[in-house]
């Protein structure tokens, strides 16, 4: 008899979030049950409502209002899913925050830092100990997550790091920030390039750990990209979209990921776009992009 495997999706009230919870809903069993949770109470319960009245849908769906900037709610999440259902077998952490050109990248640094960057330290921390056997931990970043894309002198604060480490790396960003010296000391203006490199790393230094268990178990801790998806999100930040992808189509790579059994030991631990790895060390410095915006 097969166990009811559960997943986790956050950020699920829109956009890709919302497209995931859809694609897992519409291809896992009945007896499974998808999460999908957000901070919008109200946003949260309409979106679950909606997804399990659709037609394709084949499994349970519930919402959850998550704050994931809160570490003792993503902690009490894991502990109650650890108690009543044993573990988790998917999540996908996808909790991002709009970001606009105009915007003061400093005035955002802190809301940005919290949702991107605390939030994928503490599911890391918090899922990856009650995955089942078999399971899967997608943190949706960017194919900008690469180190190249930083300049070089940063490399060492996340090259080879453990959590901890990227974790120190990322909130000695946050306060070169507020004192005004994140510039002198190297760190690009859009946030969106350190907070996206950050995640990657995080998500290597926890699947270093671990390698040799998940892969015996057929267990798989990644980062994902999902390429350009056309949401109110993005669009600001881009001027051609001939080649953008709609939530569902983004979301089809990552969900095949999620459910195909069995691990690649090349892929284990590394950013995936469209099933192949964009290699860590890749990538080059983005300066012509902090040009364009708002201090």
């Amino acid at each position: 008899m097969n166990v009811a495997r559960i997943a986790l999706v956050t950020g699920a009230n829109q956009g890709l979030g919302r497209a995931l919870a859809e694609g897992l809903a519409t291809r896992l069993d009945p007896a499974d049950l998808v999460l999908l949770t957000g901070r919008n109470p109200q946003r949260v319960a309409d979106a679950a409502a909606e997804i399990a009245a659709a037609p394709t849908t084949s499994s349970r769906v519930e919402g959850r209002v998550l704050d994931v900037a809160d570490a003792d709610a993503i902690a009490a999440l894991a502990a109650e899913l650890r108690e009543t259902h044993g573990g988790v077998d998917i999540v996908l952490s996808n909790a991002t925050t709009r970001l606009l050109p105009e915007q003061s990248q400093s005035a955002m640094a802190d809301e940005y830092i919290d949702v991107a960057n605390t939030a994928t330290h503490s599911i890391l921390r918090a899922f990856a100990p009650i995955l089942r056997p078999g399971g899967r931990l997608l943190v949706v970043a960017s194919s900008l997550g690469t180190l190249g894309h930083l300049p070089e002198r940063l490399h060492p604060l996340f090259d080879h790091a453990t959590l901890d480490q990227v974790e120190y790396a990322v909130e000695s960003w946050r306060s070169a920030i507020h004192a005004n010296t994140a510039a002198e000391a190297g760190w690009p203006r859009w946030l969106n390039i350190p907070s996206k490199v950050a995640q990657v790393a995080a998500v290597r230094a926890v699947a270093a750990e671990r390698r040799d268990q998940d892969l015996a178990t057929g267990t798989l801790i990644a980062a994902v990209c999902p390429g350009m998806v056309d949401t109110a999100t993005s669009r600001p930040w881009f001027s051609d979209f001939s080649h953008a992808q709609t939530p569902a189509e983004a979301a089809r790579a990552v969900l095949d990921l999620a459910l195909t059994p069995g691990v690649d030991p090349d892929r284990y631990g590394e950013l995936i776009r469209f099933g192949k790895v964009v290699p860590w060390y890749s990538g080059t410095p983005l300066a012509e992009q902090d040009q364009l915006l708002t201090p």
